[in-house]
C-alpha cells in the first residue's frame, strides 16, 4: 500500500526543489545540519511514486547500513517497493558488477576476495623475494605495507612516490616496496584474487575500457544519487561519471565544507568540478539548519567566507535566541583543563546530563592533559580517535622506565622495559629482576647481572638511565626528558607510525613540569582511570563526557561543544603550513567541530604555551588560531579563563618570559643560535644555555628540548 505524500508540507523550499528534480546531473549543496538524509529519502519515494523502477534506481553511501536506513525510511513512508532500490557502498556496488563482467579484465568471474588480514598474509610471504640492500635498516611492519600499498592505489600514484610524500622514515627501502607492490599485483592475478582497492579501481577500469559494459549498466541504473559526495576519492568520481554517461541522470548531495578526508585519498574539488564534467547541472543548496542556534551559524559562515575554494553559502535557523561563541584565553593546557573540568562539574551538580557535552580535538595527544584532570577529578569520558593516554603501549613503555624508580618491586613495569633490551626475553627478564631484589643491587648497576654476556649491552644503557633518574635532585620534567633520549631509538624500532608517537610522548614533559615529586606524577597519571568504553554497560554508556578527534566526530551533534588548544601550530597543525591545500582543510576541520553543537560553542586556547609552527624553517606560536582571529570579533565573546593553577607544589607567581640572548657558556661548545642536528629530534637551534652541560634547543619537529650533553650526540650544521 502505497501513501500519498504532501511534500510542500514535510519539506523547506530548497528540500523540495531537490525532490522533485528528477533528471538531469544536480549538484545539492547541503550545510551541515540542513536535512541531507532527509532530502535524500524523500528523493528515492518520489522518484518511486513517479514510475521509475526501484530497480533502476542506484542509491550509493559509504556505509551499507546508511544506505539501508534510507531504503527502509523510503518504504515506511512511502511505497514497499522503495526496499528494491539498489543502495549500498562504492565496494558493494563494484563487488556485484564484477561478479558478472570480470572476464571482460582477464580475471575469472569466480574471483575471490582477499580481505585484509589475508593481504597481510600474502605480503608477509613475498618478502623473502626481495633483494634488499644490505644496509637497510628497518622494512616496514605487514600492516604498514598494506597501508601503504592501498592508500598509493586509491591515490592513483606510483608506491615509491607516495612513500616519499607520506612514508618518509622508510625512503631507503622505497624501491625494494614498489617491488612487493608489483610482486603482490602478479601474486593476485596468477591466483585470481582481487582485495578491496582491486573492486573500485577495477570497476573503473570496466567503465573506461569496455564501451558496450559502460552502456549496459548506464541504461540498467537509470537514475543514480551519491550521498557524502565530497568524501569521494578520484577513482569513485570516475565510477560516478561512467555509470551516467549515458543518461545523466545523476543527483551528488554533500557539502565541500565537510571535506576532511584527504589522507584517504578525498578529494573536494569533485564537488567543485562537477559541473564542469556534468554541463547544464542544476545546483541547490540546503542552508537552512536544524541543529545549531543562529549566533553560532554566523560564525561558522564567517569561518568559511574566508576559504579560498568553495560554493559561497549561509546558513540560518528559525531557531530563536542563543547566545554568541566564547573564546577563552586559558592561559596554560592546564590550566585549559581545569576550566573544562571545573565546568563540567558544576553543570553536573546543576542537574545537566554529562552525555550533553562534548570536547573536540585536532588530533588525538591534544587530550592527555585533559584526560589526566578527567581521571583526578571522577568524570567518565569516552574518547573516539586514537586511543586513552595510558592505553597506548608507547606511553606504557615510557612511564614504565620512571615506575621502577618509585617503586622497585613492580614486576609488570621491569618486564616491560627489560623486554625492550635487545636480547632480553622472558626468561632473563624474571632472572634479572630475581637477583636485583634478592640482593638489593643499585639500578644503575644492571649491567653486572651474573647472566650478562658481551652482547647485553643494553643493559649497560638501561642501567645508567636508571642511575640519573634515581638521583635526589631530578625533577619530574628532568626525568621525562632523559627517558624520552633514552627511548626514542627503541621507538622508532618497535613502531613504523613512530612520528605520531613521539609527537604524543611530548605532551608528557609540560605535564610533568607541575610535579616536584616524581611519585607525585606518575600517582596522578593512574589515579583510578575510566573504564574503556567496551567495558562500560549498555545502560550506561550515555552518562559518560564525549572526547572526540574532529574527524570522528563528523555527522555527530552535541548541545554543548568545548574545542580545545585552538591555536596557532596545534588547529591549524604545524605540518599545514607548507601546504596551502592542507591549509584549507585544516579550515574546514574547524568548521566541522564548530557545527557539531547545538546550542552552546566555547573555544579554549592556552596563550602562554609555546607550540613549533614550521613555515619555511623557523617560528612558535602561542597565539590564537588565525581561523577564529580572522572572524569578526563581534561574533564571539572573548573571555579570560577563570581558573588558574600553579605547578604543584612549587612557588606562585608570574611566569616569566624572556627572548634576550643568554651569554655562552665557558665550557659549552654551543653557543645560542647555533643550528644543530639531533639523532632522534633531527634539526633545531640552540636557544638557550642553562649550564656547562645543559641546553635548550628548538628543535623544527618536536619543539623546545632540554639536552643533557654528558649523554647525548649534538652536530653543528
Amino acid at each position: 500500500m502505497t501513501n500519498k505524500i504532501d511534500y510542500k508540507k514535510v519539506l523547506n523550499p530548497a528540500q523540495l526543489e531537490a525532490v522533485i528534480s528528477l533528471d538531469g546531473p544536480i549538484l545539492v549543496i547541503a550545510g551541515a545540519g540542513s536535512g541531507k538524509t532527509r532530502t535524500l529519502v524523500y528523493r528515492v519515494a518520489r522518484l518511486v511514486e513517479s514510475g521509475v523502477p526501484p530497480e533502476s534506481i542506484l542509491l550509493l553511501t559509504f556505509t551499507r547500513k546508511a544506505a539501508q536506513e534510507m531504503l527502509d525510511r523510503a518504504s515506511s513512508l512511502a511505497d514497499p517497493r522503495c526496499t528494491f532500490v539498489s543502495g549500498g557502498t562504492f565496494h558493494s556496488l563494484a563487488f556485484k558488477i564484477l561478479k558478472s563482467h570480470a572476464e571482460a579484465l582477464g580475471y575469472a568471474n569466480s574471483f575471490t576476495i582477499l580481505d585484509r588480514s589475508d593481504m597481510e598474509e600474502v605480503l608477509r610471504s613475498l618478502i623473502p623475494e626481495l633483494q634488499m640492500p644490505k644496509k637497510a635498516q628497518r622494512f616496514p611492519k605487514r600492516g604498514t605495507l598494506a597501508n601503504i600499498l592501498s592508500k598509493a592505489a586509491n591515490l592513483q600514484e606510483p608506491v615509491e612516490a607516495f612513500i616519499l610524500e607520506e612514508y618518509g622514515q622508510f625512503l631507503e627501502v622505497a624501491p625494494e616496496i614498489g617491488n612487493l607492490g608489483r610482486l603482490y599485483a602478479d601474486y593476485k592475478k596468477t591466483n585470481q584474487l582481487m582485495d578491496y582497492d582491486d573492486l573500485i579501481i577495477s570497476l573503473q577500469r570496466l567503465l573506461g575500457e569496455n564501451s558496450a559494459i559502460r552502456t549496459e549498466l548506464s541504461r540498467k541504473y537509470s537514475h543514480i544519487m551519491v550521498d557524502e559526495y565530497q568524501d569521494t576519492n578520484a577513482i569513485q568520481a570516475d565510477i560516478v561519471k561512467g555509470l551516467a554517461h549515458d543518461h545523466r541522470n545523476v543527483m551528488v548531495v554533500g557539502d565541500d565544507s565537510q571535506s576532511i578526508y584527504s589522507f584517504r585519498g578525498a578529494n573536494y574539488r569533485n564537488m567543485l568540478d562537477f559541473p564542469a564534467f556534468f554541463p547544464e547541472t542544476k545546483i541547490i543548496k540546503l542552508e537552512q539548519n536544524y541543529r545549531s542556534t543562529q549566533p553560532i551559524l554566523a560564525l561558522t559562515n564567517a569561518l568559511m567566507d574566508q576559504a579560498d575554494e568553495k560554493y559561497t553559502k549561509c546558513l540560518f535557523t528559525e531557531r530563536g535566541g542563543g547566545e554568541k561563541p566564547k573564546v577563552i584565553d586559558t592561559r596554560t593546557e592546564h590550566e585549559q583543563a581545569l576550566l573544562i573540568s571545573n565546568h563540567l562539574k558544576q553543570q553536573m551538580s546543576e542537574g545537566h546530563s554529562i552525555e550533553d557535552f562534548a570536547v573536540l580535538f585536532r588530533a588525538a595527544y591534544h587530550s592527555f592533559e585533559l584526560e589526566a584532570e578527567l581521571t583526578r577529578q571522577k568524570i567518565p569520558y569516552v574518547k573516539y580517535g586514537g586511543f586513552k593516554f595510558l592505553e597506548s603501549a608507547h606511553i606504557k613503555d615510557f612511564l614504565a622506565h620512571m615506575r621502577v624508580v618509585v617503586n622497585r618491586d613492580e614486576a609488570i613495569s621491569w618486564i616491560r622495559i627489560l623486554r625492550l633490551v635487545k636480547n632480553v626475553g622472558m626468561g632473563k627478564s624474571q632472572a634479572i629482576i630475581k637477583w636485583m631484589k634478592n640482593d638489593q643491587i643499585p639500578l644503575q648497576k644492571l649491567a653486572e647481572w651474573p647472566g650478562a654476556r658481551k652482547k647485553d649491552s643494553g643493559l649497560k644503557s638501561l642501567g645508567s638511565l636508571l642511575g640519573h633518574l634515581t638521583s635526589k635532585e631530578i625533577e619530574p620534567k628532568e626525568a621525562v626528558e632523559q627517558v624520552m633520549e633514552y627511548y626514542l631509538p627503541i621507538l622508532k624500532d618497535k613502531f613504523d607510525d613512530y612520528p605520531r608517537r613521539q609527537k604524543e610522548l611530548e605532551q608528557l614533559a609540560p605535564m610533568a613540569n607541575r610535579y616536584r615529586k616524581l611519585r607525585g606524577f606518575l600517582d596522578d597519571l593512574v589515579l583510578e582511570p575510566p573504564a574503556s568504553y567496551a567495558d562500560i554497560d549498555q545502560e550506561e554508556r550515555g552518562k559518560t563526557l564525549t572526547l572526540s578527534t574532529v574527524h570522528s566526530a563528523k555527522g555527530l551533534e552535541w548541545p554543548v561543544v568545548f574545542i580545545i588548544w585552538a591555536m596557532e601550530g596545534r588547529f591549524p597543525a604545524s605540518m599545514a603550513y607548507s601546504n596551502p591545500l592542507d591549509l584549507e582543510e585544516e579550515r574546514r576541520l574547524m568548521y566541522v567541530a564548530a557545527t557539531r553543537a547545538k546550542d552552546h560553542l566555547l573555544i579554549t586556547y592556552p596563550s602562554h604555551e609555546s607550540v613549533p609552527v614550521w613555515a619555511n624553517y623557523g617560528g612558535v606560536g602561542n597565539g590564537l588560531s588565525s581561523f577564529i582571529s580572522a572572524i569578526p570579533g563581534d561574533l564571539f565573546s572573548h573571555e579570560k579563563g577563570r581558573y588558574q593553577a600553579f605547578p604543584r607544589g612549587r612557588k606562585t607567581g608570574k611566569r616569566q618570559f624572556t627572548t634576550s640572548l643568554e651569554p655562552k657558556s665557558k665550557s659549552s661548545p654551543f653557543s645560542q643560535g647555533d643550528r644543530v642536528r639531533h639523532p632522534a629530534f633531527g634539526p633545531g637551534v640552540v636557544s638557550r644555555l642553562v649550564s656547562g652541560n645543559k641546553m635548550e634547543v628548538l628543535f623544527k619537529n618536536f619543539g623546545k628540548k632540554l639536552l643533557h650533553l654528558e649523554y647525548t650526540t649534538l652536530e653543528k650544521i
